[in-house]
């Protein structure tokens, strides 16, 4: 079972393919990117060890050969050493403007091999092929690109959309319950952003998904990838519209950079605690009643994700530091936060009218949960 969903762009179009046991089929859908036979594959030592060689098979069998680069796992990689090692590699393999570089991986190799082959040559094309939930319904979609710096997440990048996305549902069967999980928090943020029957649809068949349903989960990914697309396509580099697929990064990015972008927090989880903490802000200033952040709480802790800053182990700042770390958010503008906030479970908007003490409040109860 295969679908297809579209992203318009006019001459930067292009599909999403998603289904079940799609790698298989890599070499004729990426051949059909390419003239020359080869390509060069850029994947880290979890992916490779798992999945590196059904994709260099399928290549073979449409005659394409192959080159790889193996990075290390975690967000560690997305920084300027590996984007060094990417970028120097790509031009020992002699990689040309209009060959075909492949992000094979999560969210960290697609945003790191997205943003290497936009500056390589200045401007390679490229397909990614994301092994994670998470890059499958967010990241690996839209041509955000980036690497981390110490100010913040995703500081330094650029928009590149890739010429074609393979989304195999089938290799999340791989994933640890952890890792899947937290790529469900970027799930339901498209339901609570702007579609509340798809949340409803969540609440009903999340538990299956994670179960490992292959029909529930290509359901999830491609209206999850529909939705973004849709966004995409109206704003391109988030002048507008696209800024609501932020909804709960803003609190994100501060936890992931309090926690050292280190395995006590991962994105996804940071995302799906940071949607309940923006429901919540919601709620104190009156935009939604207080059912709502309720609701999202009980959804994640049905899901056993994190949900609370009190599932975040360790030590975390003060709440006026973690206030201070959202300063460094990308969309900042004089020195103003733009916050996602919501009216309602499907009904979210872009403001930079939230008082700082409601949100530092926020946060001060969250920690005093932590006990």
């Amino acid at each position: 079972m295969s679908d297809t969903v579209h992203v318009s762009l006019g001459d930067r179009s292009y599909d999403i393919h998603l289904g079940d046991g799609l790698l298989a089929q890599a070499g004729d859908l990426i051949g059909a990117q390419t003239a020359r036979s080869k390509v060069a594959i850029v994947t880290d030592a979890t992916v490779a060890k798992l999945h590196l060689q059904d994709l260099t098979q399928a290549l073979d069998r449409a005659g394409i050969a192959s080159s790889h680069l193996i990075l290390p796992p975690g967000e560690g990689t997305k920084s300027w050493q590996y984007l060094s090692q990417t970028v120097e590699w790509l031009l020992a393999e002699k990689v040309e403007r209009n060959d075909v570089v492949v992000a094979f991986g999560g969210g960290v190799i697609g945003d790191l091999v997205g943003f290497a082959a936009a500056i390589l040559r200045r401007g390679v094309r490229y397909v990614q092929v994301p092994t994670s939930l998470l890059a499958q319904v967010d990241s690996s979609v839209g041509g955000k690109t980036a690497i981390n710096s110490p100010f913040g997440k995703n500081l330094v990048g650029a928009f590149h959309q890739p010429c074609l996305v393979l989304a195999d549902v089938g290799v999340l069967g791989t994933l640890t319950p952890r890792d899947f999980l937290a790529g469900y928090g970027e799930v339901v943020k498209y339901g609570l952003l702007g579609d509340a029957s798809f949340f409803d649809w969540l609440e009903e068949n999340g538990p299956d998904l994670a179960a490992g349903d292959v029909d529930a989960r290509i359901q999830a990914v491609k209206r999850s990838c529909q939705m973004k697309a849709d966004i995409v396509a109206r704003d391109e580099t988030e002048q507008g519209d696209r800024a609501l697929l932020n909804l709960g990064h803003t609190f994100c990015h501060a936890l992931e950079a309090a926690t050292g972008y280190s395995d006590r927090l991962l994105h996804g989880e940071g995302v799906a605690i940071g949607c309940a903490l923006a429901f919540e802000t919601s709620a104190r200033l009156g935009l939604c009643s207080q059912e709502d952040p309720s609701r999202v709480r009980a959804h994640l802790d049905a899901m056993g994700t994190k949900m609370t800053l009190a599932d975040i182990p360790g030590d975390l700042p003060t709440a006026a530091d973690l206030f201070a770390l959202m300063g460094q958010d990308k969309k900042v503008v004089d020195g103003q936060i733009a916050f996602i906030m919501a009216r309602g479970i499907g009904d979210a908007f872009v403001t930079r009218d939230v008082p700082s003490d409601v949100v530092v409040g926020v946060l001060e109860d969250a920690l005093a949960q932590r006990g």
